[in-house]
């Protein structure tokens, strides 16, 4: 049976993958470079994207709402003093960890209940963290890609429809 959480979040690091080897590309100085848009960089995106992914590992691993939010801080700034291959790798051991996550877990379909100091009190599943993460992660590469354009370059195409295919290809050789 196929796990489709794992299958979803594999899509998430293919796709923050496609976007690394496309920023690695492009002219250096544009990492950094100050922009007027959603994000003041493209580095500042790609740090967001990896605070946001390690605060929901650190809640699906048990910690507070409260103590993810907290260490989210420290995150954000490790990985926005890091260059693009050192995010980068930072990002492929996040993978490490979630996927081993996701492959330990007895069932992601079980009931959890999240308490969001702004929000309150949810009741949802493991595999909805996991939606979470990856909707997430859809969200900025979309802010990325308009972010590239002003900037004056294209961006990639990282649809969940083109990984269906390029896995389905790989799969078939």
């Amino acid at each position: 049976m196929t796990n489709h959480s794992l299958r979803f979040y594999d899509y998430h690091v293919w796709a923050n993958k496609i976007i690394f080897n496309r920023l690695k590309e492009l002219p250096h100085h544009l990492y950094n470079q100050e922009i007027q848009s959603v994000f003041s960089s493209v580095s500042k995106v790609m740090a967001h994207i990896y605070k946001v992914d390690c605060g929901w590992l650190d809640i699906l691993m048990g910690k507070s709402m409260n103590e993810a939010m907290e260490a989210s801080v420290q995150i954000e700034a490790d990985a926005e003093a890091r260059s693009l291959e050192e995010l980068e790798a930072m990002y492929d051991d996040l993978s490490v960890r979630f996927k081993a996550y996701i492959n330990g877990h007895a069932d992601l379909e079980k009931e959890v209940v999240l308490d969001n100091p702004y929000v309150g009190i949810l009741n949802t599943r493991y595999s909805e963290f996991i939606i979470q993460v990856v909707n997430h992660g859809t969200y900025h590469r979309g802010n990325l890609s308009a972010m590239l354009r002003q900037l004056g370059h294209s961006s990639v195409m990282t649809e969940y429809g083109l990984f269906m295919y390029q896995e389905e290809s790989n799969t078939s050789m």
